[in-house]
């Protein structure tokens, strides 16, 4: 384990201080921002953290594993930590800035994982979330090793500007430490981050490498007209969308739940409406539905009759809150919202929501888990004991690293997806309609015919690629769980392992012995 700290030169200081710079502001930035609470109040004093949690989930699917313990104690230990503190000047007052760095398993590079910007950002929480994210990976079959990052900041108390400064600052230390770069570490947004802090970063990480051809690919969820990919935003709530779908429509979990394997039939409760609760909900409304309840930090709104997204959405965005909205019920303790009566229930927030102290209240069927460690291990026993399904977050909420996986393609290749194909899959199809309306005698009305002819954009590409990782991904750890007779986490968790040893025994370890 490395942990380095240092301090930049202060003419770098001073230029990233004192210039004056330009934002961007993305399509749908008002998503960029997370669900924020401390995350204690669910939890006994004497639950585990955030780490010790992953890591507990860990040894018990070690032990399952078969894996050597030569190998586990390998994998288990974060390969490099950065730590890295900065002056920035704000209103003529100087602050001082943490931010970290940690690639927990270089097994595969480059490696890959978010930046946050929160208050609660150390070294602990970014290490947990890398050590999930090497797993994450392994389990959706992306090459990818598992980082993370994060920046100790409210950015809600800093203006655009400043923002923007704390990013590139931040940056130039990524660059100084070989932490950032398409072939070592591709940063991707996360709690407090979105699509124009990423456009930051990549323009910074070009200043210093203006050579590199690659460039664009050092960071993903990036704006589109700088090289993000169609899809990339709603990439994890749509990827909760399909493993819901997938884990509904197995009888096995039909017959545990009494569902009926139609999404129509679901009712849902939402705890976080960011990029990713507010897709996911996007995605089950489309699809018949029934969103009967969403928490956010203030508080909860819920309609047994179900909630229009767009509406409840829109009226928090211009309200600030859900306080004073018609026709629903306000649920003042936000945390209350997870305790409601429903088929899925769906902590798309942050970690160490469901704990000892909530665990034993939960009357979902199934907790679809779309943050981050939200379930503490002693909490999700519980849940288990009650007959409630768990899909683990390390599977469920992959949809947006694969996503990721398909931007970092698309720069590397410098294509848009569909650019070369779309024509001619048009031009095909279009024969063959022609072929049928000559033999049927009927001719198709122009709606129809499109509807055939259709050529996949990257949209279709990017949503047929994630739609199929995550049905494999699914299928995958059921069979796990049915072969081993083990939980849904546990199996994805086996999974995770023995993809990652399979690379660390392929390729030895050199000086090991």
């Amino acid at each position: 384990m490395l942990l380095r700290n240092f301090r930049k030169s202060s003419m770098i200081n001073a230029f990233y201080s004192a210039r004056a710079l330009k934002t961007f502001r993305p399509h749908h930035q008002f998503l960029c921002r997370g669900y924020s609470t401390t995350g204690n109040s669910a939890c006994e004093d004497h639950e585990p953290s955030f780490l010790k949690s992953v890591e507990m989930y860990f040894d018990k699917a070690a032990k399952i594993s078969g894996v050597s313990q030569k190998t586990l104690s390998h994998m288990k230990a974060p390969d490099c930590m950065l730590k890295v503190t900065f002056p920035i000047e704000i209103d003529d007052k100087v602050e001082i800035i943490t931010g970290f760095r940690v690639h927990h398993s270089r097994h595969m590079l480059p490696v890959k994982g978010g930046i946050r910007f929160a208050t609660d950002v150390d070294e602990q929480e970014v290490t947990a979330l890398a050590e999930l994210m090497t797993y994450k990976c392994a389990i959706v079959d992306v090459p990818f090793g598992g980082a993370k990052g994060g920046i100790s900041i409210d950015p809600k108390k800093y203006t655009d500007a400043e923002v923007e400064r704390i990013t590139r600052r931040y940056t130039v230390e990524l660059c100084q430490k070989s932490f950032i770069g398409p072939g070592t570490d591709v940063p991707a947004p996360d709690v407090g981050t979105g699509a124009r802090e990423m456009a930051w970063i990549m323009d910074t990480y070009r200043q210093f490498h203006p050579n590199e051809v690659d460039s664009i690919g050092c960071v993903t969820g990036k704006p589109i007209p700088l090289g993000g990919v169609r899809g990339r935003n709603e990439s994890t709530g749509l990827g909760v969308y399909y493993g819901i779908r997938e884990f509904v429509s197995y009888p096995e979990v039909q017959k545990h739940t009494g569902l009926s394997g139609d999404i129509k039939d679901l009712r849902i409760i939402i705890q976080g409406f960011g990029k990713v609760g507010y897709w996911a909900a996007k995605f089950f409304e489309q699809n018949g539905a029934k969103i009967i309840g969403i928490g956010e930090k203030e508080c909860g709104v819920y309609n047994p009759n179900g909630l229009n997204i767009d509406e409840t959405f829109n009226y928090r965005r211009s309200k600030g809150s859900f306080l004073g909205m018609p026709n629903v019920d306000i649920i003042e303790d936000p945390l209350k919202i997870l305790e409601l009566e429903c088929d899925v229930l769906i902590p798309a927030a942050l970690e160490r929501q469901i704990g000892l102290r909530n665990a034993d209240k939960i009357k979902a069927k199934i907790v679809g888990e779309g943050a981050n460690g939200p379930t503490t291990p002693q909490a999700n026993e519980i849940l288990l004991k009650k007959g409630i399904l768990v899909i683990p977050d390390l599977l469920l909420n992959a949809g947006g690293v694969t996503v990721s996986y398909f931007e970092w393609l698309k720069n590397l290749s410098h294509m848009r997806f569909g650019r070369m194909t779309k024509k001619w899959d048009e031009l095909g199809k279009s024969q063959i309609v022609e072929l049928v309306e000559r033999n049927v005698a009927r001719k198709l009305s122009e709606t129809e015919k499109q509807q055939v002819v259709h050529g996949a954009n990257e949209t279709d590409l990017v949503y047929s690629g994630l739609e199929d990782t995550m049905i494999s991904a699914c299928s995958e750890t059921r069979r796990t769980a049915i072969s081993k007779d083990i939980d849904y986490r546990t199996a994805a968790f086996v999974n995770a392992i023995e993809k990652v040893a399979a690379v660390y025994e392929g390729s030895g370890i050199m000086f090991m012995n």
